[in-house]
C-alpha cells in the first residue's frame, strides 16, 4: 500500500497547466489522463495482488482533493473511473466478489465509466428508464439512454444498469458491465457546458448493449435496498464526490489569498487588500469554512474502510457530506471571487471558471432535495400514507 502521494507536485503542475485550454477549447483531457496511467492511479483500488496500488478510500479521497484543485474537470472525469473500482474494493473488503471482475480488468488498464443518470428519473438508483433484455444464455442487453457519462471519449467498460419486466410480478434492476467493443454503444458528441467542460461526459445511448453473463453483478428489486452492493456505491460515490469539489474550495481560498496580495488600493494610499480589515474578514470567512471539509472527508472514508457500523445512519452521513461539500465549495468561491477584484468575472480567469466548474455540484446525486427526505425519514420516519 501506497505510504507517500501518489500525484506529485509535479504531475499536478502540469495537469493544472492544461485545465484552462481544455476548458476553452471543450476538449478532453487525454495528457492528463496519460499521465495519471503512467503514475498507476487508475490503479488505485486495484490490490496488489493484481498489479494495483492498493490504497484505501481515505487514501484516494485525499488525492481526489489534490486533484480537484488543480483541474476540478479531470479529477471530475478519473472520479467515475475510481468510483466503479471503488465499488468492487468495497465490496471485496466486505467479503463479496462479485466486482473482482472490475480489478482485474482495471489493473490491465480498462478504462471504467459510470453510466447510470438518466433524464428525467428521480428516483435515480431505485429506477430505471433503461430496458434490460435477458438473453437466453444469462446475459443481458440494455436499451436506454444514460446522461453525464463521463470519461466519454475513452471509456473501455461501461457500468450500467436498467429494468427487466419479463416477469411482471417480479421487476427486478439489473446491474452489469458492458464492453465499448462488443457495440451496441452510441456516444454522442453534446457536451458543451456551463462548467466542468474537460469531463467530457457526453450522452451515452444503449441501444442493444450486451453484458456477458459474468459481467452481470446484481439483480434487485426496484426501491431502496439494503445489498451491500447499494451501500458499496452510495459510500463510494458521495465521499469521492466530496473531495473533488472540496479540492475546488481548497483552490478558491488559495486564490483569493494571493489576489489580496497582488491588488493594491487607492483608498488606502496604495497598500494591498490583504491590509483591508473587510477583505481579511471575507477571506477568513471562506478559510474557516473549508477547514471544516477534510476532516469531515477523512473521517467518514476512514469508517468505510475500517467497517464501522452505523447502521441506519450510514446514508444520512453519507449524502449530508455529499451536500455540505458541494455547498461548501459554493461558497467558498463566492467568497473568493467577492475579494478577487472584477478580472475574475473574465472567462479565462482560473477563479471564473472554478465558478462555473462548482456549479456542477448541485447536479450530482443526492441532490438537496433527495438528501433532506434521506435525513429526515432516519430522524422522523417515513411520511404517513
Amino acid at each position: 500500500m501506497a505510504s507517500t502521494p501518489v500525484l506529485t507536485e509535479e504531475l499536478l503542475a502540469r495537469i493544472a497547466e492544461r485545465a484552462p485550454l481544455h476548458d476553452k477549447a471543450n476538449t478532453f483531457p487525454h495528457d492528463d489522463l496519460s499521465d495519471l496511467v503512467a503514475a498507476g492511479y487508475l490503479r488505485a483500488f486495484v490490490p496488489e495482488r493484481l498489479g494495483g496500488l492498493g490504497l484505501t478510500l481515505e487514501q484516494v479521497a485525499q488525492e481526489q482533493v489534490r486533484l480537484g484543485a488543480a483541474a476540478p474537470a479531470t479529477a471530475l472525469a478519473v472520479n467515475m473511473h475510481l468510483v466503479v473500482t471503488g465499488i468492487a474494493a468495497a465490496l471485496a473488503a466486505r467479503g463479496d466478489d462479485a466486482l473482482e471482475f472490475v480489478l482485474e480488468d482495471a489493473g490491465r488498464g480498462e478504462v471504467f465509466a459510470f453510466g447510470n443518470s438518466e433524464g428525467g428519473n428521480d428516483l435515480v438508483m431505485f429506477g430505471s428508464r433503461t430496458r434490460a433484455e435477458p438473453q437466453p444464455d444469462g446475459g443481458y442487453r440494455y436499451y436506454g439512454t444514460k446522461i453525464f457519462t463521463s470519461l466519454s471519449p475513452v471509456w473501455t467498460r461501461l457500468a450500467t444498469f436498467g429494468r427487466d419486466d419479463s416477469n411482471p410480478d417480479d421487476p427486478r434492476l439489473v446491474h452489469a458491465v458492458v464492453s465499448r467493443e462488443d457495440g451496441g454503444v452510441e456516444v454522442r458528441d453534446d457536451w458543451d457546458t456551463l462548467g466542468m467542460r474537460a469531463s467530457q461526459s457526453c450522452t451515452t445511448v444503449l441501444d442493444g448493449a450486451y453484458a456477458r453473463p459474468e459481467r452481470v453483478y446484481r439483480s434487485l428489486p426496484p426501491g431502496p435496498s439494503a445489498d451491500p452492493f447499494i451501500f458499496a456505491l452510495f459510500a463510494t460515490f458521495e465521499i469521492l464526490l466530496a473531495a473533488v469539489y472540496t479540492g475546488i474550495g481548497q483552490r478558491a481560498v488559495e486564490l483569493a489569498v494571493a489576489a489580496a496580495h497582488r491588488r493594491t488600493s487607492m483608498k488606502n494610499d496604495g497598500r494591498t487588500y490583504a491590509q483591508d480589515p473587510d477583505i481579511r474578514w471575507k477571506i477568513a470567512t471562506a478559510a474557516i469554512a473549508q477547514d471544516g471539509m477534510l476532516p469531515q472527508i477523512t473521517s467518514l472514508a476512514r469508517d468505510v474502510d475500517e467497517l464501522a457500523d452505523h447502521g441506519s445512519q450510514w446514508f444520512p452521513r453519507l449524502v449530508g457530506l455529499k451536500v455540505r461539500a458541494t455547498e461548501n465549495a459554493r461558497f467558498v468561491v463566492d467568497q473568493a471571487l467577492r475579494v478577487s477584484g472584477g478580472g475574475s468575472y473574465f472567462s479565462g480567469n482560473e477563479l471564473g471558471r472554478l465558478y462555473r466548474d462548482v456549479l456542477a455540484g448541485i447536479f450530482h446525486p443526492s441532490d438537496d432535495e433527495s438528501a433532506h427526505a434521506t435525513v429526515a425519514n432516519a430522524l422522523l420516519g417515513p411520511i404517513e400514507r
